[in-house]
């Protein structure tokens, strides 16, 4: 790559969203650069539906796991099994998981850079000029700048490129994650399933989310999130491993990192700049789920940056926030309204495990996770579900 090298396309950032948007265009044959921070692993449980394999040409051995099934655990340490009939909950580990996705990208014609974004200019002749510091490269050295027609942010929830391109890029709410990876004991605790995912639904794990402890083979994640300022993360994951005789297990790695909690009003500057992923708020409310939204947000914005790229008109960026809307927003909306009610303190949280014991509830749950939309052809579950759900909010049925 020589200096002040022209692109179609930058990409910025190398999760899942930035290199499926690196992918998807330069096995369209444009000019495209994939720009990451090496070494960056995003703490996250790693689930991913069957939909996100069949969509995105997911290979199985990168699955770590397959879960069968959730236990849902209440407060008052209530359980309650959420099987999955008929389907399956894929695993990735998001350091192998990620790098695949970027390798994939180079080697379809991507032109792939580990290095830290500084900034971007506007230029005369409608292009983008990007700074960044190539990994490993003095201070001393000045940063490379390259030009893109088009940008694509897909750098985090606190995106650099947002703050820099998109007023009000900096002021995305967000439940901060934490989880440690450690090794599978040979002889795992009492009640432990390696085909089951555990959900903890506690104040004093998460006062505003739930805790976890997802299974990866050799592996597992044990982590937890919250919005609450001042909370111990650290604690909060140190009390579950007590709690489910995981303390002394072998930690591998720790991570933390910022989840956003709803999708940004604007996704494009209105010129050429557009993000995706974390950095466009595209993770589910209420379940914290954002790989396969990432995705498929790094899809559309694949699509709508080849169509400014061929027509130089920059309203197609508008498209890939609207086509996501128009797909996920319901979900998204109800989820939310879950997660503001059913979070809100221990006792809700009570209520909601019990609901979840329902078999309307996990049928059309796993139902909507697996395919990713709202499940239509059931709806005289969904009026039991209704009626169930009014119960519980107005206290006729007891937690």
């Amino acid at each position: 790559m020589r200096q002040g090298e022209t692109f179609d396309v930058a990409v910025i950032g190398g999760g899942p969203a930035g290199a499926t948007a690196a992918n998807d265009l330069a096995r369209r044959g444009l000019a495209v650069l994939l720009l990451d921070k090496a070494g960056r692993i995003k703490p996250c449980g790693g689930a991913i539906p069957p939909k996100l394999v069949e969509d995105f040409g997911i290979p199985g051995d990168l699955l770590c796991a397959r879960i069968g099934g959730a236990r849902i655990v209440s407060p008052r340490n209530r359980s309650v099994d959420m099987p999955i009939e008929g389907g399956y909950v894929g695993m990735v580990d998001r350091d192998v998981f990620d790098e695949w996705l970027r390798r994939r990208a180079a080697a379809n014609g991507a032109e792939r850079v580990a290095g830290t974004f500084e900034r971007l200019e506007r230029c005369d002749d409608g292009t983008t000029s990007i700074a960044f510091r190539p990994k490993g490269a003095s201070p001393e050295v000045p940063p490379v700048t390259i030009r893109a027609r088009a940008v694509i942010g897909a750098d985090g929830a606190n995106s650099a490129v947002a703050r820099a391109a998109m007023p009000g890029g900096e002021r995305v709410p967000f439940v901060f994650a934490y989880h440690e990876i450690v090794r599978t004991p040979a002889a795992p605790p009492a009640g432990y399933d390696p085909r089951r995912c555990d959900v903890y639904y506690n104040g004093r794990m998460s006062p505003d989310f739930y805790s976890w402890i997802f299974p990866h083979g050799t592996t597992m994640s044990i982590g937890t999130g919250s919005a609450q300022k001042g909370f111990s993360l650290k604690g909060a994951v140190s009390e579950l491993r007590t709690l489910t005789g995981l303390d002394g297990a072998e930690t591998i790695r720790r991570e933390g990192a910022p989840i956003p909690l709803r999708p940004l009003k604007r996704w494009d500057d209105g010129r050429n700049v557009l993000l995706a992923g974390d950095a466009a708020g595209v993770v589910a409310p209420a379940s914290g789920e954002g790989i396969y939204y990432a995705m498929l947000g790094g899809r559309l914005a694949a699509e709508a940056a080849e169509e400014f790229c061929r027509s130089g008109d920059a309203r197609a960026l508008a498209t890939a926030r609207r086509r996501f809307l128009r797909l996920h927003g319901p979900v998204f909306w109800i989820l939310g309204i879950m997660q503001k009610y059913w979070y809100r303190n221990d006792e809700r949280r009570e209520r909601f495990v019990r609901i979840c014991n329902d078999r309307d509830v996990q049928t059309l749950t796993w139902d909507a996770y697996m395919n990713k939309e709202l499940v239509k052809a059931r709806p005289v579950a969904h009026v039991r579900i209704f009626f169930k759900n009014l119960a519980h909010l107005t206290g006729i049925v007891p937690a």
